[in-house]
């Protein structure tokens, strides 16, 4: 995901690259952003001009949706794809052309030896920018012109050609503002709410997970739930580890919150600790030590990890509801939702309402508590879910027979 600054982050991004990268070699260079009959204005030293002469759609993203933000049966407007195409123009102290050369080279250099920009770089080179949290790396490639396409490129600056290189920077995703549409959940799936059923694989003589099960046939865990893993050789299992994207190192979680352990099952509370282990897609193993027969054959042996299996962990609304709204003179409502786990501040957070979806307010630490401005909202009642890294809050309550939405996750507009 990213914003509309995504193109001028690119652009600063590269920039700051070669800043750095030239003067390594030879200090005091500058690196412009100026169209090319601009480029060198009154200048005298060593400069590169770096200038974005084109923009283009990516078709291959063109109708795709938003990674990890559209689900399946939702309808949102694809992101703006674009391609970014590059000219590189190197002038020499006093117009020495030697001296362009260098710079030239060291520019290609640094940009051959860095071809994917970093997260941190691009969040440090723009401020207000999110183009660091975007699921497809930007990367940057260099791009062969004949003399030709060169030729015709410069005779539309309408200025003096100049020894230079192309590159094109690729994908940069623009999230668009128009609303996702986002239907309410099934109540079943098929017959007994059995879904589709398959088969495991044989039985290896080695710790393997080959099923996860959450209370009550829950599409997402939720803080406090019990998980039950189910497979073979998990005798002993003392621990699980979770990973999570959001998360610089895995989570272990060993007992008393490991509830019951056999060959065959083993059974974890998730702990209720809103601050670490925030929503989003986990991925959960268990962890069975070695047994004494392995410690006294291999005094140094170690745990062994098994397999993997996901599980979303959903957010929860915590504030008082049903909630009543009022619209204020210009027909928005402003809403103020406490909710856990806390939401990081790289987390995309969104408020379903019926099947309307709206960003929360920019926050700048963890917190648990966000803001909404729904504008142009009709009167009505509306279901609410609150969405964190694409896991909704939970909706349908499948403790009773037949399951239901719960009679509590309303908001009722004035």
């Amino acid at each position: 995901m990213s914003n509309s600054l995504a193109i001028a982050a690119v652009t600063a991004t590269v920039r700051n690259l070669l800043f750095a990268g030239i003067n390594t070699d030879l200090p005091g260079a500058e690196v412009t952003t100026r169209p090319p009959d601009k480029a060198r204005g009154n200048g005298a030293g060593n400069q590169l001009n770096l200038f974005l002469y084109q923009t283009t759609l990516d078709a291959a993203w063109r109708n795709m949706d938003m990674p990890r933000q559209v689900k399946a049966g939702e309808t949102g407007q694809p992101p703006l794809p674009l391609i970014l195409h590059y000219l590189i123009t190197a002038y020499g102290a006093d117009d020495d052309d030697t001296l362009g050369h260098r710079l030239l080279g060291r520019a290609m250099s640094v940009l051959h030896d860095h071809p994917l920009l970093g997260a941190d770089e691009i969040r440090a080179a723009l401020p207000g920018n999110d183009l660091d949290q975007q699921v497809e790396r930007v990367r940057i490639t260099a791009q062969p012109f004949t003399l030709e396409e060169m030729s015709k490129l410069w005779t539309t600056f309408q200025t003096q050609y100049r020894v230079s290189a192309a590159y094109q920077a690729s994908v940069v995703l623009i999230e668009s503002t128009l609303p996702t549409r986002t239907p309410l959940p099934a109540l079943t799936r098929g017959r007994d709410d059995r879904g589709p059923v398959a088969l495991g694989d044989p039985v290896l003589p080695f710790p393997t997970l080959l099923n996860l099960a959450l209370p009550n046939q829950a599409l997402a865990a939720r803080l406090g739930d019990v998980i039950t893993l189910t497979g073979h050789h998990l005798d002993g299992a003392n621990a699980v580890r979770l990973s999570h994207p959001r998360l610089p190192d895995p989570l272990a979680i060993p007992p008393p919150a490991l509830v019951e352990t056999t060959a065959t099952e083993v059974k974890v509370r998730l702990p209720n600790d809103p601050a670490r282990f925030p929503a989003g897609f986990y991925q959960i193993a268990a962890v069975i030590p070695p047994s004494a027969q392995q410690l006294a054959d291999d005094p140094a042996a170690l745990p062994v990890l098994t397999n993997q299996l996901p599980f979303p962990l959903a957010p929860a609304i915590i504030s008082p509801l049903p909630l009543n709204a009022v619209r204020d003179g210009i027909g928005t409502v402003r809403l103020r939702l406490t909710c856990a786990p806390q939401v990081r501040p790289d987390q995309r957070a969104s408020l379903l309402l019926g099947d309307r979806e709206t960003l929360a307010a920019p926050h700048a630490a963890l917190t648990d508590t966000l803001d909404f401005a729904i504008a142009a909202a009709a009167p009505g009642e509306y279901w609410l879910r609150l969405r964190v890294d694409g896991v909704d809050s939970v909706l349908v309550d499948r403790s009773v027979t037949p399951p239901r939405f719960d009679p509590t996750q309303k908001v009722t507009i004035a």
